[in-house]
């Protein structure tokens, strides 16, 4: 290819060698492993799966994690997938109407047919009308853009904040100030890698600042890779592993209304990811993205897993690192489909210490919000209304991050909506948007500070 021929093509469709293609690929596995596999891990434990069944639920999570990254970033047919760097992963939004469902249900693997059941139609609904929810594309203006896009950063802080801290507030090392200066020390090498080199090694500083922290921390007694050597050297996903799956009729609509949720929360993911990587947004590349959402979802229901959608913290590690190749993703796909095979190869990236991925996540969420904040720059901030819509909409999102019952008492429905930050934060913002974007401005000579035109 002639460099005038390989100017033209977009940074996302490039195709870079495949050395870097793979160490770039490795370095958004480590980056979404651990929020891969939260999902099963918090399920098998509420509707009380055995030790092997969590296993496999993890192998088939990871397997059908990859089909679905593949399926987003190459797509079929140029009619499923939006042909952008996203990585797919199971929705934290779908966790607590799950394990209802199941517990409902009887629990185990009865629960889970159930629960399977319920994700095979929401994906389906969710294919089906991904056409009509696109054209909620005119709702996000830059004012709106810039304010999901630093809700999403600001609503993943929580997260590296508790791989630091630990997942239970009960353990005895929760908040150990050796995991916290594990955490900063990380952070500290990536940004003195981001500093001081340039090229392909500032673009993998992130990876080589979790590769160096493990070996620390490794050295300090701090990492367990035993795990490695307990588990199997093979493991297959097979459709229906749990029993064919129930259609029972409340439990499909209560999951078609999560994916209604999680349709909004690919939506600002979207339009996240499109301005960190220069391509602008269309109707057809968000149709084309929930679609993939849709038939993923479905795909899970067959292959024992749960609801997917775009990971937000590999969008933050593309704007870190400038990598804007689709195909970098992916090739992650394909890894994160080996580790379901190979469960001795997840376990090793499993045994990254939590802390040493929290100084890491501090700084690709951050960066997540830090696009929020650049692409606010491009609204027009004066004008008071879009001022309000960004302060508004970015209070509203942190009310379920600070307090996290705060909506506890009121119906399962709203909690579901309310109890993410991203969605109610970008509803919130769409809406004062409408209401507050033909709000006359004050009159300046009649405020009773305002400067004389003299002045």
């Amino acid at each position: 290819m002639t460099t005038t021929a390989a100017a033209s093509v977009h940074p996302v469709d490039q195709k870079l060698p495949w050395g870097r293609t793979i160490i770039y690929a490795f370095q958004h596995v480590l980056a979404m492993y651990a929020g891969a596999v939260a999902v099963p891990l918090v399920l098998a434990g509420a509707v009380h799966l055995s030790t092997e069944e969590l296993i496999y639920l993890i192998n088939a999570d990871l397997f059908t994690c990859g089909i679905a990254t593949l399926v987003q970033s190459l797509s079929i047919r140029n009619f499923i997938g939006s042909k952008l760097p996203i990585v797919q992963g199971c929705t934290f939004t779908a966790v607590t109407p799950m394990i209802i469902i199941a517990n409902t249900h009887g629990g185990g693997a009865a629960g889970l047919q159930v629960v399977y059941g319920a994700a095979i139609f929401a994906g389906i609904a969710c294919f089906v009308i991904s056409n009509f929810f696109s054209k909620m594309l005119r709702f996000f203006p830059p004012v709106v853009t810039g304010s999901v896009i630093t809700v999403i950063g600001l609503s993943l802080m929580p997260v590296a904040v508790n791989w630091i801290a630990g997942a239970n507030p009960a353990a005895s090392d929760y908040c150990e100030p050796t995991h916290i200066l594990m955490a900063a020390l990380v952070l500290a090498i990536i940004l003195v890698i981001y500093r001081v080199c340039r090229g392909f090694l500032r673009q993998i500083s992130v990876l080589l600042g979790l590769v160096i922290g493990t070996l620390i921390a490794d050295a300090l007694g701090m990492a367990d890779f035993h795990a490695v050597g307990e588990a199997a050297a093979l493991g297959i996903t097979t459709p229906f592993a749990f029993g064919y799956p129930v259609f029972e009729p409340v439990s499909c609509l209560a999951m078609t209304l999560v994916m209604l949720v999680t349709m909004a929360e690919t939506t600002g993911d979207i339009v996240a990811v499109t301005e960190i990587v220069g391509k602008p947004m269309t109707e057809s590349m968000l149709t084309k993205a929930l679609r993939a959402d849709g038939f993923s979802t479905a795909l899970g229901g067959v292959f024992n897993t749960f609801p997917y959608t775009a990971f937000a913290q590999n969008i933050g590690l593309i704007g870190m690192t400038g990598v804007r190749s689709r195909y970098i993703v992916a090739v992650c796909g394909v890894m994160l489909m080996i580790l379901g095979l190979f469960p001795k190869m997840a376990a090793v990236v499993a045994s990254v210490p939590t802390m040493v991925l929290g100084g890491a996540g501090l700084a690709m969420f951050g960066m997540v919000a830090a696009s929020g904040f650049q692409a606010l720059s491009k609204a027009e901030l004066h004008k008071k209304g879009n001022i309000m819509v960004v302060a508004i909409s970015v209070a509203v999102a942190l009310i379920p991050i600070g307090v996290p019952s705060f909506y506890s008492k009121f119906p399962t429905w709203v909690q579901i909506i309310c109890n993410s930050g991203i969605t109610i934060g970008s509803i919130t913002a769409i809406v004062l948007n409408l209401l507050l974007r033909d709000a006359p401005e004050p009159d300046e000579e009649k405020l009773p500070f305002s400067r004389s035109k003299d002045a």
